[in-house]
């Protein structure tokens, strides 16, 4: 069990008819209730709120974070998006959903663009799990399909993952690293790019167990803490 802070842009859900009728209380509503089902403590903030509603002491009692945000990246305050990250670096999991991939704590943390090719048609994503044996895959099938997502395309402007444990192919014949972990400091991430807000992906079943599996593997090891400067010898030296 672990505490999470699912933060959501939540300006899609309440300017866009067609998207509140797919997420009427926000994309954050629907995963907060997915992984409360799943064993979690579970809180939820949004970009309007005070400080974005990530203040030093929510991030201090937040196990992982989850972020999706697109239209207002811009709008991240600076100093919250530093914080978050320093908050990864000191072992906090971070999961980036889809169009996350563009915010400001992502693409410090990657030090890269994080961009790639995309186009919304509702096309069919096919997922296919190339890494079998890590947790995040615990209990996905082989493959399984989206009837409609937004394509997301190579080239994926990241660093060479540690573990790529999802691959997407989409009908127009692009291919996608849609799963993919990363370690900074002591923190676990997981970017994974299924969730354009016109489409309920985020009600399917096996995205929220991968969603689910990812918390779970995100969270704090418990290992521990590292010591750094002039350090004294274990043993008597010479």
């Amino acid at each position: 069990m672990a505490n999470v802070t699912i933060w959501n842009e939540y300006r899609h859900e309440r300017n866009n008819p067609d998207v509140a009728k797919v997420y009427p209380a926000g994309m954050h509503a629907v995963l907060a209730e997915a992984l409360q089902s799943a064993g979690h403590n579970v809180r939820t903030a949004t970009l309007d709120q005070p400080e974005h509603g990530l203040t030093e002491e929510v991030l201090a009692q937040t196990d992982v974070l989850l972020w999706w945000g697109h239209a207002a990246h811009h709008e991240v305050q600076d100093q919250i998006a530093e914080r978050v990250c320093q908050r990864v670096l000191q072992g906090m999991g971070l999961v980036v959903l889809h169009s996350g991939h563009f915010s400001k704590p992502f693409k410090k943390l990657m030090g890269t663009s994080c961009n790639l090719k995309w186009r919304c048609v509702a096309e069919k994503e096919r997922l296919w799990v190339v890494e079998p044996s890590h947790p995040i895959a615990e209990g996905v099938p082989e493959h399984f399909e989206l009837p409609h997502e937004e394509m997301y395309g190579e080239r994926f402007d990241i660093p060479q993952p540690d573990t790529l444990v999802f691959l997407s192919w989409f009908p127009g014949g692009e291919v996608f690293r849609s799963g993919c972990t990363f370690t900074r400091g002591l923190g676990k991430i997981f970017y994974f790019a299924p969730g354009h807000e016109e489409f309920p992906t985020y009600r399917h079943p096996v995205i929220q167990k991968v969603i689910a599996n990812a918390v779970k593997w995100a969270a704090p090891s418990g290992g521990p803490a590292p010591t750094f400067g002039n350090f004294q010898p274990l043993e008597p030296l010479p």
